[in-house]
Protein backbone atom coordinates (compact mmCIF):
# COMPACT_ATOMS: atom_id res chain seq x y z
CA UNK A 1 0.00 0.00 0.00
CA UNK A 2 2.89 2.38 0.80
CA UNK A 3 4.31 1.83 -2.68
CA UNK A 4 0.95 2.54 -4.33
CA UNK A 5 0.50 5.77 -2.37
CA UNK A 6 4.12 6.75 -3.12
CA UNK A 7 3.63 6.14 -6.84
CA UNK A 8 0.33 8.05 -6.84
CA UNK A 9 1.76 11.07 -5.01
CA UNK A 10 4.89 11.04 -7.17
CA UNK A 11 2.86 10.78 -10.38
CA UNK A 12 0.59 13.67 -9.34
CA UNK A 13 3.61 15.82 -8.41
CA UNK A 14 5.33 15.15 -11.75
CA UNK A 15 2.11 15.74 -13.67
CA UNK A 16 1.49 19.04 -11.90
CA UNK A 17 5.10 20.06 -12.57
CA UNK A 18 4.69 19.39 -16.29
CA UNK A 19 1.37 21.22 -16.43
CA UNK A 20 2.77 24.23 -14.55
CA UNK A 21 5.83 24.30 -16.80
CA UNK A 22 3.66 24.21 -19.93
CA UNK A 23 1.36 26.92 -18.61
CA UNK A 24 4.27 29.18 -17.62
CA UNK A 25 5.97 28.76 -21.02
CA UNK A 26 2.71 29.42 -22.83
CA UNK A 27 2.04 32.51 -20.67
CA UNK A 28 5.53 33.91 -21.26
CA UNK A 29 5.33 33.27 -24.98
CA UNK A 30 1.86 34.81 -25.26
CA UNK A 31 2.93 37.88 -23.33
CA UNK A 32 6.06 38.56 -25.38
CA UNK A 33 4.17 37.84 -28.58
CA UNK A 34 1.48 40.37 -27.70
CA UNK A 35 4.12 43.00 -26.84
CA UNK A 36 5.86 42.36 -30.16
CA UNK A 37 2.60 42.73 -32.05
CA UNK A 38 1.94 46.10 -30.46
CA UNK A 39 5.44 47.22 -31.35
CA UNK A 40 4.96 46.07 -34.97
CA UNK A 41 1.66 47.95 -35.22
CA UNK A 42 3.29 51.13 -33.94
CA UNK A 43 6.25 50.63 -36.24
CA UNK A 44 4.11 50.09 -39.39
CA UNK A 45 2.10 53.22 -38.58
CA UNK A 46 5.30 55.27 -38.47
CA UNK A 47 6.75 53.69 -41.63
CA UNK A 48 3.45 54.21 -43.55
CA UNK A 49 3.37 57.95 -42.75
CA UNK A 50 7.03 58.40 -43.64
CA UNK A 51 6.66 56.60 -46.99
CA UNK A 52 3.59 58.62 -47.93
CA UNK A 53 5.58 61.80 -47.18
CA UNK A 54 9.07 61.00 -48.50
CA UNK A 55 8.58 57.94 -50.68
CA UNK A 56 11.49 55.72 -51.68
CA UNK A 57 14.10 58.14 -50.26
CA UNK A 58 12.91 57.42 -46.76
CA UNK A 59 13.12 53.68 -47.19
CA UNK A 60 16.62 53.80 -48.71
CA UNK A 61 17.97 55.90 -45.85
CA UNK A 62 16.19 53.85 -43.10
CA UNK A 63 18.06 51.43 -40.80
CA UNK A 64 15.46 48.67 -40.27
CA UNK A 65 17.39 46.72 -37.59
CA UNK A 66 15.76 43.31 -36.95
CA UNK A 67 12.62 44.25 -38.85
CA UNK A 68 12.09 43.62 -42.55
CA UNK A 69 10.23 46.26 -44.60
CA UNK A 70 8.66 45.47 -47.97
CA UNK A 71 6.82 47.94 -50.28
CA UNK A 72 4.34 46.27 -52.69
CA UNK A 73 2.72 47.95 -55.66
CA UNK A 74 -1.02 47.82 -56.36
CA UNK A 75 -0.47 44.95 -58.84
CA UNK A 76 1.43 42.87 -56.21
CA UNK A 77 4.93 43.48 -57.54
CA UNK A 78 7.64 44.32 -55.02
CA UNK A 79 8.85 47.89 -55.17
CA UNK A 80 11.26 47.70 -52.28
CA UNK A 81 12.55 45.07 -49.78
CA UNK A 82 15.07 45.72 -47.03
CA UNK A 83 16.70 42.30 -47.35
CA UNK A 84 16.28 41.09 -50.97
CA UNK A 85 16.47 42.52 -54.50
CA UNK A 86 12.91 43.49 -55.50
CA UNK A 87 13.46 42.38 -59.10
CA UNK A 88 14.15 38.79 -58.01
CA UNK A 89 11.10 38.50 -55.77
CA UNK A 90 7.81 36.98 -56.85
CA UNK A 91 4.43 38.69 -56.93
CA UNK A 92 2.98 39.15 -53.42
CA UNK A 93 -0.63 39.80 -54.29
CA UNK A 94 -1.69 36.35 -52.98
CA UNK A 95 0.06 36.63 -49.67
CA UNK A 96 -2.52 36.49 -46.87
CA UNK A 97 -1.56 39.72 -45.17
CA UNK A 98 -1.28 41.59 -48.56
CA UNK A 99 -4.66 40.36 -49.71
CA UNK A 100 -6.29 41.42 -46.42
CA UNK A 101 -4.64 44.87 -46.66
CA UNK A 102 -5.98 45.44 -50.21
CA UNK A 103 -9.44 44.39 -49.03
CA UNK A 104 -9.69 45.97 -45.55
CA UNK A 105 -6.78 48.39 -45.33
CA UNK A 106 -4.85 46.24 -42.78
CA UNK A 107 -3.67 42.64 -42.77
CA UNK A 108 -1.60 40.33 -40.65
CA UNK A 109 -0.34 36.73 -40.71
CA UNK A 110 2.38 34.49 -39.29
CA UNK A 111 4.39 31.62 -40.77
CA UNK A 112 6.79 29.02 -39.24
CA UNK A 113 10.07 27.92 -40.67
CA UNK A 114 10.53 24.37 -41.91
CA UNK A 115 12.24 23.38 -38.64
CA UNK A 116 9.43 24.92 -36.52
CA UNK A 117 12.06 26.73 -34.45
CA UNK A 118 11.33 30.21 -35.92
CA UNK A 119 8.12 32.14 -36.41
CA UNK A 120 7.75 35.23 -38.68
CA UNK A 121 4.95 37.75 -38.06
CA UNK A 122 3.75 39.97 -40.92
CA UNK A 123 1.77 43.24 -40.68
CA UNK A 124 0.59 45.12 -43.83
CA UNK A 125 -1.12 48.51 -44.27
CA UNK A 126 -2.73 50.05 -47.38
CA UNK A 127 -1.33 53.51 -48.35
CA UNK A 128 -3.31 56.33 -49.90
CA UNK A 129 -1.75 55.80 -53.33
CA UNK A 130 -2.97 52.15 -53.45
CA UNK A 131 0.36 50.55 -52.51
CA UNK A 132 0.94 48.39 -49.42
CA UNK A 133 3.72 48.72 -46.91
CA UNK A 134 4.56 45.51 -44.94
CA UNK A 135 6.71 45.11 -41.83
CA UNK A 136 7.77 41.63 -40.60
CA UNK A 137 9.87 40.37 -37.75
CA UNK A 138 11.11 36.90 -36.86
CA UNK A 139 11.02 35.51 -33.30
CA UNK A 140 11.65 32.18 -31.64
CA UNK A 141 8.82 29.61 -31.37
CA UNK A 142 7.92 27.81 -28.11
CA UNK A 143 9.90 24.78 -29.27
CA UNK A 144 12.95 27.01 -29.82
CA UNK A 145 12.54 28.54 -26.41
CA UNK A 146 12.28 25.06 -24.83
CA UNK A 147 15.39 23.86 -26.67
CA UNK A 148 17.25 26.95 -25.67
CA UNK A 149 16.36 26.54 -22.03
CA UNK A 150 16.77 22.74 -22.05
CA UNK A 151 19.75 22.67 -19.65
CA UNK A 152 17.98 24.80 -17.09
CA UNK A 153 14.76 22.87 -17.56
CA UNK A 154 16.57 19.58 -16.89
CA UNK A 155 18.18 20.98 -13.72
CA UNK A 156 14.86 22.35 -12.48
CA UNK A 157 13.05 19.14 -13.42
CA UNK A 158 15.65 16.99 -11.59
CA UNK A 159 15.38 19.11 -8.47
CA UNK A 160 11.61 18.96 -8.70
CA UNK A 161 11.74 15.14 -9.04
CA UNK A 162 13.98 14.82 -5.98
CA UNK A 163 11.68 17.06 -3.98
CA UNK A 164 8.69 15.07 -5.28
CA UNK A 165 10.29 11.78 -4.22
CA UNK A 166 11.00 13.12 -0.73
CA UNK A 167 7.51 14.55 -0.36
CA UNK A 168 5.86 11.40 -1.80
CA UNK A 169 7.84 9.18 0.55
CA UNK A 170 6.96 11.23 3.61
CA UNK A 171 3.33 11.64 2.64
CA UNK A 172 2.89 7.91 1.89
CA UNK A 173 4.49 6.91 5.19
CA UNK A 174 2.43 9.45 7.08
CA UNK A 175 -0.76 8.16 5.46
CA UNK A 176 0.06 4.50 6.07
CA UNK A 177 1.42 4.98 9.62
CA UNK A 178 -2.03 5.08 11.29
CA UNK A 179 -3.07 2.03 9.28
CA UNK A 180 0.03 0.11 10.33
CA UNK A 181 -0.63 0.98 13.95
CA UNK A 182 -4.08 -0.63 13.87
CA UNK A 183 -4.32 -3.48 16.40
CA UNK A 184 -6.35 -6.14 14.60
CA UNK A 185 -7.21 -7.73 17.95
CA UNK A 186 -8.83 -4.46 19.09
CA UNK A 187 -9.40 -2.46 15.84
CA UNK A 188 -12.05 -0.14 17.27
CA UNK A 189 -9.67 1.24 19.90
CA UNK A 190 -7.43 2.87 17.27
CA UNK A 191 -7.92 6.57 16.41
CA UNK A 192 -7.49 6.40 12.66
CA UNK A 193 -9.25 7.84 9.64
CA UNK A 194 -13.01 8.25 9.78
CA UNK A 195 -13.20 6.92 6.23
CA UNK A 196 -12.07 3.44 7.30
CA UNK A 197 -14.32 3.21 10.38
CA UNK A 198 -16.84 0.96 8.56
CA UNK A 199 -13.96 -1.30 7.54
CA UNK A 200 -12.65 -1.47 11.12
CA UNK A 201 -16.14 -2.23 12.39
CA UNK A 202 -16.42 -5.07 9.88
CA UNK A 203 -12.97 -6.35 10.89
CA UNK A 204 -14.04 -6.33 14.55
CA UNK A 205 -17.18 -8.32 13.71
CA UNK A 206 -15.18 -10.84 11.71
CA UNK A 207 -12.57 -11.05 14.49
CA UNK A 208 -15.23 -11.92 17.03
CA UNK A 209 -16.76 -14.44 14.68
CA UNK A 210 -13.35 -16.02 14.02
CA UNK A 211 -12.59 -16.13 17.76
CA UNK A 212 -15.89 -17.89 18.36
CA UNK A 213 -15.22 -20.39 15.58
CA UNK A 214 -11.65 -20.99 16.78
CA UNK A 215 -12.94 -21.52 20.32
CA UNK A 216 -15.51 -24.03 19.08
CA UNK A 217 -12.86 -25.81 17.00
CA UNK A 218 -10.52 -25.94 20.00
CA UNK A 219 -13.28 -27.44 22.15
CA UNK A 220 -14.08 -30.03 19.50
CA UNK A 221 -10.38 -30.73 19.07
CA UNK A 222 -9.98 -31.25 22.82
CA UNK A 223 -13.05 -33.49 22.90
CA UNK A 224 -11.74 -35.46 19.93
CA UNK A 225 -8.28 -35.94 21.47
CA UNK A 226 -9.82 -36.78 24.87
CA UNK A 227 -11.92 -39.47 23.19
CA UNK A 228 -9.16 -41.01 21.10
CA UNK A 229 -6.62 -40.67 23.93
CA UNK A 230 -8.63 -42.93 26.24
CA UNK A 231 -9.82 -45.34 23.56
CA UNK A 232 -8.91 -48.98 24.07
CA UNK A 233 -8.72 -49.25 20.29
CA UNK A 234 -5.68 -47.84 18.53
CA UNK A 235 -6.23 -44.95 16.13
CA UNK A 236 -3.76 -43.48 13.64
CA UNK A 237 -4.40 -40.78 11.03
CA UNK A 238 -1.93 -40.88 8.13
CA UNK A 239 -1.79 -37.90 5.77
CA UNK A 240 -1.71 -37.96 1.98
CA UNK A 241 2.07 -37.56 2.11
CA UNK A 242 2.47 -40.64 4.32
CA UNK A 243 3.17 -38.67 7.50
CA UNK A 244 1.43 -39.37 10.83
CA UNK A 245 -1.10 -36.62 11.63
CA UNK A 246 -2.46 -38.08 14.88
CA UNK A 247 -1.92 -41.18 17.04
CA UNK A 248 -3.37 -42.22 20.39
CA UNK A 249 -1.67 -44.12 23.23
CA UNK A 250 -3.14 -47.51 22.30
CA UNK A 251 -1.81 -47.25 18.73
CA UNK A 252 1.55 -45.95 19.95
CA UNK A 253 1.88 -48.99 22.22
CA UNK A 254 0.94 -51.29 19.33
CA UNK A 255 3.62 -49.81 17.08
CA UNK A 256 6.17 -49.66 19.95
CA UNK A 257 6.52 -45.88 19.74
CA UNK A 258 5.08 -42.80 21.47
CA UNK A 259 2.80 -39.91 20.57
CA UNK A 260 5.81 -37.72 19.73
CA UNK A 261 6.08 -39.54 16.39
CA UNK A 262 3.42 -37.18 14.96
CA UNK A 263 4.89 -35.62 11.83
CA UNK A 264 7.14 -38.60 11.13
CA UNK A 265 6.78 -40.81 8.08
CA UNK A 266 4.59 -43.81 8.90
CA UNK A 267 7.06 -46.19 7.23
CA UNK A 268 9.74 -45.15 9.74
CA UNK A 269 7.43 -46.22 12.57
CA UNK A 270 6.10 -49.47 11.08
CA UNK A 271 7.87 -51.47 8.37
CA UNK A 272 5.64 -54.57 8.31
CA UNK A 273 5.01 -55.40 4.60
CA UNK A 274 1.54 -56.77 5.39
CA UNK A 275 0.47 -53.50 7.05
CA UNK A 276 1.96 -51.51 4.19
CA UNK A 277 -0.01 -53.63 1.73
CA UNK A 278 -3.21 -53.06 3.73
CA UNK A 279 -2.69 -49.28 3.60
CA UNK A 280 -2.10 -49.46 -0.15
CA UNK A 281 -5.31 -51.46 -0.57
CA UNK A 282 -7.22 -48.86 1.46
CA UNK A 283 -5.76 -46.05 -0.67
CA UNK A 284 -6.81 -47.79 -3.88
CA UNK A 285 -10.16 -49.37 -2.97
CA UNK A 286 -11.23 -47.35 0.07
CA UNK A 287 -10.87 -50.07 2.70
CA UNK A 288 -8.39 -52.68 3.81
CA UNK A 289 -8.17 -54.99 6.81
CA UNK A 290 -5.91 -57.66 8.23
CA UNK A 291 -5.32 -59.74 11.35
CA UNK A 292 -1.92 -59.68 13.03
CA UNK A 293 -0.31 -61.31 16.07
CA UNK A 294 1.84 -59.09 18.26
CA UNK A 295 3.13 -59.27 21.85
CA UNK A 296 1.20 -62.47 22.49
CA UNK A 297 -2.11 -60.93 21.44
CA UNK A 298 -4.28 -60.93 18.35
CA UNK A 299 -5.25 -57.66 16.63
CA UNK A 300 -7.49 -56.68 13.74
CA UNK A 301 -6.28 -53.69 11.73
CA UNK A 302 -8.83 -51.75 9.66
CA UNK A 303 -7.65 -49.03 7.26
CA UNK A 304 -10.14 -46.67 5.59
CA UNK A 305 -9.63 -43.91 3.07
CA UNK A 306 -10.87 -40.40 3.93
CA UNK A 307 -11.37 -38.17 0.91
CA UNK A 308 -9.67 -34.79 1.38
CA UNK A 309 -10.04 -33.50 -2.18
CA UNK A 310 -10.30 -34.86 -5.70
CA UNK A 311 -6.58 -35.53 -5.93
CA UNK A 312 -5.56 -36.82 -2.50
CA UNK A 313 -6.89 -38.54 0.62
CA UNK A 314 -5.85 -39.45 4.16
CA UNK A 315 -5.91 -42.90 5.75
CA UNK A 316 -7.41 -43.64 9.16
CA UNK A 317 -6.19 -46.84 10.86
CA UNK A 318 -8.19 -48.52 13.64
CA UNK A 319 -6.56 -51.30 15.70
CA UNK A 320 -8.83 -53.65 17.65
CA UNK A 321 -7.65 -56.13 20.27
CA UNK A 322 -9.49 -59.33 19.32
CA UNK A 323 -7.43 -61.60 21.55
CA UNK A 324 -10.43 -62.61 23.69
CA UNK A 325 -12.48 -63.50 20.64
CA UNK A 326 -9.64 -65.35 18.93
CA UNK A 327 -8.59 -67.16 22.11
CA UNK A 328 -12.21 -67.96 22.94
CA UNK A 329 -12.69 -69.43 19.49
CA UNK A 330 -9.46 -71.39 19.84
CA UNK A 331 -10.46 -72.60 23.30
CA UNK A 332 -13.88 -73.58 22.00
CA UNK A 333 -12.34 -75.66 19.25
CA UNK A 334 -9.82 -77.18 21.63
CA UNK A 335 -12.53 -77.79 24.23
CA UNK A 336 -14.76 -79.51 21.68
CA UNK A 337 -11.88 -81.66 20.45
CA UNK A 338 -10.73 -82.48 24.01
CA UNK A 339 -14.25 -83.27 25.25
CA UNK A 340 -14.79 -85.60 22.31
CA UNK A 341 -11.47 -87.28 22.99
CA UNK A 342 -11.87 -87.47 26.77
CA UNK A 343 -15.42 -88.87 26.52
CA UNK A 344 -14.50 -91.43 23.89
CA UNK A 345 -11.59 -92.87 25.88
CA UNK A 346 -13.60 -94.25 28.88
CA UNK A 347 -16.55 -95.12 26.63
CA UNK A 348 -14.34 -97.22 24.37
CA UNK A 349 -12.93 -99.01 27.42
CA UNK A 350 -16.44 -99.62 28.83
CA UNK A 351 -17.80 -100.76 25.47
CA UNK A 352 -14.79 -103.07 24.91
CA UNK A 353 -15.13 -104.74 28.31
CA UNK A 354 -18.91 -105.03 27.99
CA UNK A 355 -18.61 -106.55 24.50
CA UNK A 356 -16.15 -109.17 25.75
CA UNK A 357 -18.48 -110.06 28.63
CA UNK A 358 -21.49 -110.13 26.32
CA UNK A 359 -19.81 -112.57 23.93
CA UNK A 360 -18.61 -114.83 26.81
CA UNK A 361 -15.03 -114.22 25.80
CA UNK A 362 -13.85 -113.66 29.39
CA UNK A 363 -12.78 -116.40 31.71
CA UNK A 364 -14.91 -116.69 34.85
CA UNK A 365 -11.96 -115.78 37.07
CA UNK A 366 -11.36 -112.55 34.98
CA UNK A 367 -14.96 -111.32 35.09
CA UNK A 368 -14.49 -109.31 38.36
CA UNK A 369 -11.51 -107.48 36.80
CA UNK A 370 -13.52 -106.50 33.70
CA UNK A 371 -16.50 -105.45 35.82
CA UNK A 372 -14.16 -103.38 37.98
CA UNK A 373 -12.70 -101.76 34.84
CA UNK A 374 -16.22 -100.87 33.65
CA UNK A 375 -17.01 -99.31 37.06
CA UNK A 376 -13.74 -97.34 37.17
CA UNK A 377 -14.16 -96.02 33.61
CA UNK A 378 -17.84 -95.22 34.24
CA UNK A 379 -16.82 -93.35 37.39
CA UNK A 380 -14.16 -91.47 35.43
CA UNK A 381 -16.74 -90.65 32.74
CA UNK A 382 -19.19 -89.42 35.37
CA UNK A 383 -16.50 -87.24 36.98
CA UNK A 384 -15.62 -85.78 33.59
CA UNK A 385 -19.26 -85.02 32.81
CA UNK A 386 -19.77 -83.41 36.21
CA UNK A 387 -16.66 -81.25 35.69
CA UNK A 388 -17.90 -80.17 32.25
CA UNK A 389 -21.31 -79.29 33.73
CA UNK A 390 -19.66 -77.27 36.49
CA UNK A 391 -17.52 -75.38 33.94
CA UNK A 392 -20.57 -74.70 31.77
CA UNK A 393 -22.37 -73.37 34.83
CA UNK A 394 -19.45 -71.07 35.65
CA UNK A 395 -19.20 -69.91 32.00
CA UNK A 396 -22.81 -68.74 32.01
CA UNK A 397 -21.91 -66.00 34.53
CA UNK A 398 -25.21 -66.56 36.32
CA UNK A 399 -25.65 -65.09 39.75
CA UNK A 400 -24.54 -67.49 42.46
CA UNK A 401 -25.80 -67.33 46.06
CA UNK A 402 -23.24 -65.73 48.36
CA UNK A 403 -22.91 -66.05 52.12
CA UNK A 404 -20.36 -65.49 54.87
CA UNK A 405 -18.05 -68.50 54.99
CA UNK A 406 -15.15 -69.31 57.30
CA UNK A 407 -12.41 -70.24 54.83
CA UNK A 408 -10.24 -71.96 57.46
CA UNK A 409 -13.16 -74.15 58.56
CA UNK A 410 -13.56 -75.38 54.98
CA UNK A 411 -9.84 -76.13 54.77
CA UNK A 412 -10.04 -78.31 57.91
CA UNK A 413 -13.07 -80.11 56.45
CA UNK A 414 -11.38 -80.83 53.10
CA UNK A 415 -8.17 -81.92 54.86
CA UNK A 416 -10.11 -84.64 56.68
CA UNK A 417 -11.73 -85.79 53.41
CA UNK A 418 -8.40 -85.97 51.53
CA UNK A 419 -6.32 -87.46 54.35
CA UNK A 420 -7.01 -91.11 53.28
CA UNK A 421 -5.89 -90.31 49.70
CA UNK A 422 -2.77 -88.57 50.99
CA UNK A 423 -1.98 -91.50 53.27
CA UNK A 424 -2.45 -93.91 50.38
CA UNK A 425 0.03 -91.85 48.27
CA UNK A 426 2.46 -91.57 51.23
CA UNK A 427 1.96 -87.78 51.31
CA UNK A 428 1.95 -85.66 54.45
CA UNK A 429 -1.11 -83.33 54.40
CA UNK A 430 -1.11 -80.46 56.92
CA UNK A 431 -3.05 -77.24 57.40
CA UNK A 432 -2.67 -74.12 59.52
CA UNK A 433 -4.39 -70.78 59.88
CA UNK A 434 -7.01 -68.77 61.69
CA UNK A 435 -10.65 -67.97 61.39
CA UNK A 436 -11.02 -66.03 58.13
CA UNK A 437 -14.52 -65.05 57.01
CA UNK A 438 -15.21 -64.13 53.39
CA UNK A 439 -18.36 -63.61 51.38
CA UNK A 440 -18.56 -66.45 48.87
CA UNK A 441 -20.32 -69.57 47.64
CA UNK A 442 -19.69 -72.48 49.96
CA UNK A 443 -19.95 -75.17 47.27
CA UNK A 444 -17.52 -73.36 44.95
CA UNK A 445 -15.06 -72.82 47.80
CA UNK A 446 -15.20 -76.57 48.49
CA UNK A 447 -14.44 -77.14 44.79
CA UNK A 448 -11.45 -74.77 44.93
CA UNK A 449 -9.89 -76.27 48.05
CA UNK A 450 -10.59 -79.86 47.00
CA UNK A 451 -9.15 -79.47 43.46
CA UNK A 452 -6.04 -77.64 44.63
CA UNK A 453 -5.29 -80.22 47.31
CA UNK A 454 -6.23 -83.15 45.06
CA UNK A 455 -3.78 -81.93 42.37
CA UNK A 456 -1.07 -81.32 44.98
CA UNK A 457 -1.44 -84.92 46.21
CA UNK A 458 -1.72 -86.57 42.79
CA UNK A 459 1.27 -84.78 41.26
CA UNK A 460 3.52 -85.12 44.29
CA UNK A 461 6.53 -87.36 44.83
CA UNK A 462 6.60 -90.40 47.10
CA UNK A 463 7.08 -89.20 50.67
CA UNK A 464 6.30 -85.60 49.75
CA UNK A 465 4.13 -83.10 51.57
CA UNK A 466 1.20 -80.73 50.98
CA UNK A 467 0.70 -77.64 53.16
CA UNK A 468 -2.47 -75.55 53.29
CA UNK A 469 -2.34 -72.13 54.91
CA UNK A 470 -5.06 -69.55 55.56
CA UNK A 471 -4.40 -66.07 56.96
CA UNK A 472 -5.46 -62.44 56.84
CA UNK A 473 -3.43 -59.74 55.15
CA UNK A 474 -4.84 -56.21 55.46
CA UNK A 475 -8.36 -56.50 53.94
CA UNK A 476 -7.66 -59.77 52.14
CA UNK A 477 -8.03 -63.44 52.95
CA UNK A 478 -5.14 -65.50 51.61
CA UNK A 479 -5.30 -69.23 50.81
CA UNK A 480 -1.99 -70.92 49.93
CA UNK A 481 -1.60 -74.56 48.80
CA UNK A 482 2.03 -75.64 48.37
CA UNK A 483 3.49 -79.03 47.58
CA UNK A 484 6.82 -80.71 47.00
CA UNK A 485 5.71 -82.31 43.75
CA UNK A 486 7.07 -82.52 40.21
CA UNK A 487 6.58 -78.81 39.52
CA UNK A 488 5.52 -76.98 36.35
CA UNK A 489 7.90 -75.51 33.71
CA UNK A 490 7.66 -71.69 33.32
CA UNK A 491 6.49 -71.99 29.71
CA UNK A 492 3.37 -73.87 30.92
CA UNK A 493 2.38 -71.39 33.64
CA UNK A 494 0.01 -69.44 31.35
CA UNK A 495 -1.80 -72.52 30.02
CA UNK A 496 -1.97 -74.65 33.14
CA UNK A 497 -5.43 -73.20 33.91
CA UNK A 498 -6.72 -74.02 30.40
CA UNK A 499 -9.26 -76.77 29.97
CA UNK A 500 -7.92 -80.28 29.42
CA UNK A 501 -4.35 -78.99 29.60
CA UNK A 502 -1.99 -81.40 31.35
CA UNK A 503 1.70 -80.76 31.87
CA UNK A 504 2.47 -84.48 32.14
CA UNK A 505 -0.19 -86.37 30.19
CA UNK A 506 1.22 -89.80 31.03
CA UNK A 507 1.11 -89.00 34.76
CA UNK A 508 -2.39 -87.59 34.33
CA UNK A 509 -3.61 -90.91 32.88
CA UNK A 510 -2.15 -92.83 35.77
CA UNK A 511 -3.84 -90.58 38.33
CA UNK A 512 -7.14 -90.41 36.46
CA UNK A 513 -7.09 -86.62 36.07
CA UNK A 514 -9.48 -84.97 33.59
CA UNK A 515 -7.44 -81.81 33.03
CA UNK A 516 -10.37 -79.65 34.18
CA UNK A 517 -9.54 -79.22 37.88
CA UNK A 518 -7.44 -76.05 37.68
CA UNK A 519 -9.75 -74.59 35.05
CA UNK A 520 -12.70 -75.05 37.45
CA UNK A 521 -10.64 -73.43 40.23
CA UNK A 522 -9.77 -70.42 38.09
CA UNK A 523 -13.39 -69.81 36.98
CA UNK A 524 -14.73 -70.31 40.51
CA UNK A 525 -12.25 -67.80 41.94
CA UNK A 526 -13.16 -65.25 39.26
CA UNK A 527 -16.90 -65.75 39.93
CA UNK A 528 -16.34 -64.71 43.55
CA UNK A 529 -14.12 -61.74 42.65
CA UNK A 530 -10.86 -63.32 43.77
CA UNK A 531 -7.39 -63.57 42.25
CA UNK A 532 -5.22 -66.65 41.70
CA UNK A 533 -1.47 -66.89 41.02
CA UNK A 534 1.03 -69.70 40.44
CA UNK A 535 4.67 -70.12 41.50
CA UNK A 536 6.32 -73.32 40.33
CA UNK A 537 9.54 -74.79 38.91
CA UNK A 538 10.31 -78.34 37.77
CA UNK A 539 11.53 -80.51 40.69
CA UNK A 540 10.88 -77.74 43.23
CA UNK A 541 7.15 -78.13 43.80
CA UNK A 542 4.25 -75.78 43.22
CA UNK A 543 2.64 -73.00 45.25
CA UNK A 544 -0.80 -71.66 44.32
CA UNK A 545 -2.07 -68.54 46.05
CA UNK A 546 -5.74 -67.48 46.09
CA UNK A 547 -6.80 -64.07 47.45
CA UNK A 548 -10.36 -63.05 48.44
CA UNK A 549 -11.77 -59.92 50.04
CA UNK A 550 -12.45 -60.23 53.75
CA UNK A 551 -15.91 -59.52 55.12
CA UNK A 552 -15.75 -55.98 56.57
CA UNK A 553 -16.67 -56.91 60.14
CA UNK A 554 -14.26 -59.84 60.07
CA UNK A 555 -11.47 -57.61 58.75
CA UNK A 556 -12.00 -55.20 61.63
Amino acid sequence: MTKKIFRSVFFVAVLMLLICFALVMWAFYAYFNSVQKEQLKTEIELVARAVEKDGMSYLVSLDTGESRITWIAADGSVLYDSENDPQSMENHSQREEIREAFETGNGESSRYSSTLTEKTVYYAQLLSDGTVIRVSVSNASILFLVLGMLRYIIIIFALALIISVIIADRVSKKIVAPLNSINLDMPLEVNSYDEISPLLTRIEEQRRQIELQVSELEERKKEFYAIIKNMNEGLVLVGKDGKILSINYAAAAFFSTNTECVGSDFLTVERNPAIEKTLKTAQESGHGEMQISRNGKEYQLNASRIEVDAQSSDIVILIFDISDRVFAERNRREFTANVSHELKTPLHSIMGSAELLENNMVKPEDIPRFVSNIRVEASRLLTLIEDIIRLSFLDENTEIPMEDVDLYELVISETKVLSPLAKEKNITLTSEGEKTVINGNKRLLHEIIYNLCDNAIKYNIDGGSVKIKVYKEENNAVLIVSDTGIGIPPEDHQRVFDRFYCVDKSHSKKTGGTGLGLSIVKHAVQCMGGKISLDSYPGKGTTITVIFKLVKDAAE
